[in-house]
C-alpha cells in the first residue's frame, strides 16, 4: 500500500511536465494579492500546478455571498480569506510553503518572482504596481466585470510602459468595482487564462500583454 502511495505522489505531475515545468518552480516564490473571486481561484490553481513557495495577501473576510462568488465553503463564513485559501491549498499539497497575510498589501513585504494582482480597484493596482512591479519578474493582472473578463501581464521588463497606461484614473472606469458582478465560472476562466500566460513564461515562450474575453457576446481580443 505505502508503495502505490508513493507512485502516485511521484506521479502526480506527469501529464503536465511538458507544460509546466517543474525545474522552473524549485525556487520560484508566487505571491497572490487578492483572494476574492479571481486570486482565490488562482491560488488552488497554482497549488494544483506544484507551486513550491505561495504568499497569500487579503484584509477580507469570507462573506455568505463569497460562497456563490468566489467559492469559499459556508464553514469558511467569518474566516479571513487568506487563512481559508490556505487551508484549501494544503489540502491540495500539505508541502506547499504557504503564509498568509492578513493584512493590505505592503510594499514591505515578501513579494517573490511572480506576482498575480487580484484586487478590485484601479487605486490599489497603481498603488501596488508603484512599489512591486520593477521588482518582480512576472506580473499578472486580472480584472472581471460581469462576464468580461481582462488578463494583462508583465514578463521579464517586456510590456511595463504598456502596463502602465492601463492603470488610468479611477473616473475613467466602468462603473462599479470589479467583483461588483459576477459569478464563479468567470473568475475560474480568468484564473485559467493567467495561470496559461505564467505556464508560457515558465516555458520560456512570448506571454500575451493584453487579453479581452467577453464570454456573453463570444469575443477574443489579444495584444501581444
Amino acid at each position: 500500500m505505502k508503495g502505490k502511495i508513493v507512485d502516485q505522489v511521484f506521479d502526480r505531475f506527469d501529464r503536465q511536465e511538458d507544460l509546466v515545468p517543474r525545474g522552473r518552480l524549485a525556487d520560484l516564490t508566487v505571491s497572490v494579492i487578492g483572494v476574492g473571486a479571481i486570486g482565490r481561484q488562482v491560488a488552488l490553481q497554482l497549488a494544483a500546478g506544484g507551486v513550491r513557495r505561495l504568499r497569500l495577501v487579503d484584509f477580507d473576510r469570507v462573506e455568505w455571498v463569497n460562497v456563490t462568488t468566489q467559492g469559499y465553503g459556508a464553514g469558511d463564513v467569518g474566516e479571513p480569506k487568506v487563512r481559508a485559501t490556505a487551508e484549501a491549498v494544503r489540502r491540495i499539497d500539505p508541502s506547499i510553503d504557504v503564509i498568509a497575510v492578513e493584512d493590505r498589501y505592503r510594499p514591505r513585504r515578501q513579494r517573490g518572482q511572480a506576482v498575480f494582482c487580484c484586487v478590485d480597484s484601479i487605486a490599489a493596482r497603481k498603488a501596488i504596481w508603484r512599489s512591486a512591479g520593477g521588482c518582480v519578474d512576472f506580473w499578472a493582472d486580472g480584472r472581471m466585470l460581469g462576464e468580461v473578463i481582462r488578463v494583462l501581464v508583465v514578463a521579464d521588463g517586456r510590456g511595463r510602459d504598456y502596463y502602465g497606461r492601463t492603470l488610468f484614473e479611477s473616473q475613467e472606469a466602468q462603473t462599479g468595482r470589479c467583483t461588483a458582478r459576477g459569478a464563479i465560472y468567470t473568475a475560474s476562466i480568468a484564473a485559467g487564462m493567467m495561470l496559461h500566460q505564467w505556464a508560457r513564461w515558465l516555458r520560456g515562450q512570448p506571454v500575451d500583454q493584453d487579453i479581452c474575453f467577453n464570454l456573453l457576446a463570444g469575443e477574443l481580443v489579444v495584444s501581444r
